[in-house]
């Protein structure tokens, strides 16, 4: 049986977006951290696996955002 990856065993990632994506959306993201600087959005927090992963970026995809990045390892 797959068990959970432990919160503790999470990757940080940092995600990149054209333009503006308010804060109040952290929380429907999986509490990733947002800021915006210059006509881009960064989305910084852990995933815990590959689902959560895809489930940001169908998120993304959903808002209709232009993705910029995808960065494993980002800092948070």
């Amino acid at each position: 049986m797959k068990q959970h990856p432990k919160p503790e065993e999470a990757i940080p990632y940092q995600i990149q977006v054209q333009g503006r994506l308010d804060e109040a959306w952290s929380d429907w993201l999986e509490s990733i951290t947002i800021t915006y600087d210059s006509g881009v959005t960064t989305l910084r927090g852990p995933v815990v696996d590959q689902a959560v992963l895809r489930g940001i970026l169908n998120r993304i995809w959903d808002l209709n955002l232009t993705l910029l990045s995808v960065t494993r390892g980002g800092a948070q």
